[in-house]
C-alpha cells in the first residue's frame, strides 16, 4: 500500500531542496527522521514535517504502523517562479527569478524488509543491485557462447559463425536422407 504526502510552493529553490531530499530515498521512516533532525540544511525542516505528515496519513487513514514505512519515492519538482526585477547601470533592469519548490513522499509499508534496509545503508543496497546485474549478464553471454568441436581445439565462437555452422549441418543432413 502506498501512501503520499505533498508539500506545494515551498519558498525554497528546488535545487537546495533535492540536494536533502536525495539522501532520504530508500530509508526507513524514522530513520529519515533522525538524520534530518541532525541536518544542517534549511529545506530539512519542511522535510521533516512533510514525512511527518505522511507518516500521520499511514496511520490514521490506512491503519498501518510507522516502524513498517520506508520512504520508496521523493520527488522535489519547480513550481511557480516568482518573477522580481533589479535596477542596474544605464537605467536597466536584470530579471530575478525566486523559484518555488512542490516535494512529493510516498511511503510504503515493508514487515521484514523495512529492518533490513534501516541496518544496511544505501550504498550497500546499490551494491548488491550492481552485482546482480553483473551477474546476470554474465549468465547471458554464457547462454549465447557456444563451443563446437572442430579437428583443433574447442573454440569459443560468434552468433554468425553459429549460424553458418547451423545451416551447413542441415545441408548435410539433407543429403543424407
Amino acid at each position: 500500500m502506498k501512501v503520499q504526502a505533498q508539500l506545494k510552493n515551498y519558498r525554497k529553490s528546488p535545487r537546495k531542496v533535492r540536494s536533502v531530499a536525495q539522501t532520504l530515498q530508500g530509508l526507513t521512516a524514522v530513520e529519515a527522521m533522525n538524520r534530518l533532525r541532525f541536518c544542517t540544511r534549511g529545506s530539512s525542516d519542511a522535510l521533516i514535517g512533510l514525512i511527518a505528515s505522511a507518516i500521520a496519513n499511514a496511520e490514521n487513514n490506512f491503519s498501518m504502523k510507522k516502524d513498517t514505512l520506508f520512504i520508496s519515492e521523493i520527488t522535489v519538482n519547480e513550481g511557480t517562479k516568482l518573477k522580481r526585477w533589479m535596477p542596474r547601470a544605464q537605467g536597466r533592469a536584470t530579471r530575478i527569478l525566486k523559484r518555488i519548490s512542490c516535494i512529493r513522499v510516498v511511503l510504503e509499508e515493508k514487515e521484514v524488509k523495512a529492518r533490513e534496509m534501516s541496518q544496511d545503508s544505501p550504498r550497500k543496497i546499490k551494491e548488491e543491485k550492481k552485482k546482480e546485474v553483473k551477474n546476470s549478464s554474465k549468465k547471458e553471454e554464457k547462454k549465447t557462447e557456444k563451443t563446437i568441436p572442430t579437428k583443433k581445439k574447442n573454440e569459443k565462437v560468434t552468433k554468425e559463425h553459429l549460424t553458418k555452422v547451423e545451416k551447413e549441418s542441415k545441408k548435410a543432413s539433407k543429403s543424407d536422407k
